[in-house]
């Protein structure tokens, strides 16, 4: 797949997808399949990774930009145009039409989600996309609510579901699992101690955390997977050292693995929530505890 954000497209007219794509869910990929079914090279429109929109105080994404990304190359995407939202807030509809769909991307065909907005304040919608790309020449396609369960698969609800720990439904709604794929950096080997070894990752800053708790999880090293458990939250039975605050981590123990992952980039995938995370007496209350969730999460 390749970044054309800089370049543009200038190899004959292409099929773009519009969205901001932040959880990449199945109401999300039907969008995009409708430019890759085109007979023309395909284009996802997004944001980049750094981008905040005006709906979001804050930057919530449901998976990082770079697995977004190796999702989208799976799929069979062609090209990537990826602004800062920065540098296209401001425009207007017929600006945005006109300088980026028809003079950046040379689209043929465009494709949204039935509840796109773009231009400046959001203030136009997928009928104005239609009206304008049709002056263009530029035959637009509008993707209806995807249902599941009878439920609209909307970002923001899988937002929710993930606060609370409704991973399986979450997944269900994604079209796959939530992966988190980080670089394992070192911690207490509290774990070691008693016998269940974890590796531990830090969850990236403007993701959407997880209820904390330990969850039933599946972690790929290399071309193997292995069962494991994950623990999110803020180690709460561990004693600080001084000056040391509790911040959030994913520490996950790894079935049937030994060996050091220090400094490697390690993919874990939340499969279902088995408890809340608590403070345990001692070391030997939270062996016998984690003995138990290790059972649920091999069954």
């Amino acid at each position: 797949m390749t970044d054309i954000t800089a370049a543009g497209f200038r190899d004959g007219k292409s099929a773009v997808a519009l969205g901001f794509f932040d959880g990449l869910h199945l109401g999300h990929t039907q969008v995009i399949v409708q430019a890759l079914i085109q007979e023309l090279p395909s284009i996802v429109f997004t944001f980049s990774g750094s981008s905040v929109l005006p709906k979001f105080s804050r930057r919530e994404d449901i998976i990082a930009h770079d697995l977004k990304l190796e999702l989208l190359e799976k799929m069979g995407v062609k090209h990537i145009y990826a602004p800062d939202f920065a540098d296209v807030k401001d425009m207007t509809a017929e600006q945005f039409v006109e300088e980026i769909l028809s003079r950046r991307l040379n689209a043929g065909f465009v494709s949204c989600g039935y509840d796109f907005r773009f231009a400046k304040g959001g203030n136009a919608d997928a009928d104005a996309l239609r009206e304008l790309c049709g002056k263009r020449g530029i035959e637009v396609c509008v993707v209806p609510a995807v249902k599941i369960d009878g439920e609209t698969v909307s970002s923001t609800l899988i937002r929710q579901l993930i606060k609370s720990g409704e991973t399986e439904k979450a997944n269900l709604l994604l079209g796959y699992e939530l992966t988190y794929c980080r670089e394992v950096v070192h911690g207490k080997e509290n774990g070691k101690k008693i016998g269940f070894p974890t590796i531990n990752q830090t969850i990236p800053e403007g993701m959407t955390v997880p209820k904390f708790g330990v969850y039933k999880s599946r972690t790929k090293i290399g071309d193997t997977e292995y069962p494991s458990i994950t623990n999110i939250g803020v180690k709460p039975t561990i004693d600080l050292d001084e000056g040391e605050v509790r911040s959030p981590l994913m520490e996950t123990h790894i079935i049937g693995f030994e060996g050091d992952l220090y400094g490697q980039r390690i993919s874990v995938s939340l499969l279902s929530y088995i408890r809340s995370e608590r403070k345990f007496g001692g070391l030997q209350e939270l062996s016998e505890q984690l003995e138990k969730d290790k059972k649920l999460a091999i069954n």
